[in-house]
């Protein structure tokens, strides 16, 4: 079969489309013709080997993959790596029904950016119907569904960032009430000013340095920051236990791979946010459907921050 595999690690240029072996399934393993492969900036680390679980070479990157099974069983599911390829494996009680009316792309968004998402508003922040949010590259992936979740769920004022114009009206036609630009000068202060004046209850945070800084300034009293990316590489300052304690603020950290310890909750995440898209009260944004010929340019893309919503990979092609 036809898969994007490494056998050093680097940036884009590393990715090349090669014939390897087919996968055999194992125990408890479904074998899957693969319709659409996520690209996620978790697979720009991986590549690299700068992500929080270490890569092994030779490798096929790609987390996240929808599909066939022989029987004509349409799944979802996400894996460790194998994603970018013809055909894939993955564990059965991680693969997730896919109902009609819900496309290939959407489903895929479903997986690690929706149900990121999801977990960071009902698990990890506890988001409260009235509460203010910030949602930090609200154009991206998780970004773009984050702002509609939390719409959905009663907040009381919906604050975006977004590095340009074009990304900042979609943040606002997705239902935000205002959109930043994260390279404004005292970004705390027009958090602030953003929210009435008032200090935020919620950050759903991804990009580090000086935002996650300053993000954390415009925290009101028990308010809570989420942590969940470092798109910029840049690490923030460190945290000191007293300065919590002082302004009665919560910093938590997010890895999607921990929940996978629970497919319970996964399986619940996947079906709602699936009836929410298939009802069409939550929508996908498609960042763009490449060629897997083309994997090189969909991470150049991603790492330049240049995408809005969805990137997916068409094996087909």
């Amino acid at each position: 079969m036809r898969a994007v595999r490494i056998t050093e690690f680097g940036g884009p240029e590393v990715l090349k489309v090669t014939g390897v072996p087919d996968p055999v399934a194992g125990e408890n393993e479904l074998l899957i013709e693969v319709d659409r492969a996520g690209v996620n900036y978790a697979d720009t680390h991986q590549v690299e080997d700068t992500y929080l679980a270490s890569a092994q070479l030779p490798l096929i990157p790609g987390g996240e993959v929808v599909g066939r099974t022989a029987d004509g069983r349409r799944v979802a599911a996400m894996i460790g790596h194998g994603g970018y390829a013809e055909k894939a494996v993955i564990n059965k009680y991680m693969a997730f029904d896919v109902p009609e009316g819900v496309d290939d792309v959407s489903a895929v968004a479903l997986l690690v950016q929706g149900m990121t998402a999801w977990l960071l508003l009902k698990q990890t922040t506890h988001f409260q119907p009235g509460e203010s949010i910030v949602v930090h590259a609200a154009a991206g992936g998780v970004g773009s569904l984050a702002v509609q979740l939390a719409k959905s769920m009663g907040a009381g004022r919906v604050i975006a960032t977004a590095s340009t114009q074009e990304k900042r009206d979609l943040a606002l036609q997705l239902g935000a009430d205002v959109a930043l630009d994260p390279a404004t000068p005292d970004l705390d202060k027009a958090i602030i000013e953003a929210n009435g004046g008032k200090r935020v209850d919620v950050v759903l945070e991804m990009t580090g340095g000086r935002v996650t800084d300053e993000s954390l300034k415009s925290l009101a009293p028990f308010g809570r920051l989420a942590f969940y990316g470092m798109a910029s590489r840049e690490e923030p300052k460190p945290v000191t236990l007293p300065s919590l304690m002082s302004h009665s603020t919560t910093v938590s950290g997010f890895w999607l791979a921990h929940a996978f310890r629970n497919p319970p909750l996964l399986h619940q995440a996947f079906a709602e946010l699936s009836a929410e898209v298939k009802a069409g009260k939550l929508k996908v944004i498609s960042g763009g459907d490449y060629a897997m010929s083309d994997v090189q340019q969909a991470h150049e893309a991603l790492r330049g921050r240049r995408t809005t919503g969805k990137l997916v990979i068409n094996p087909s092609k």
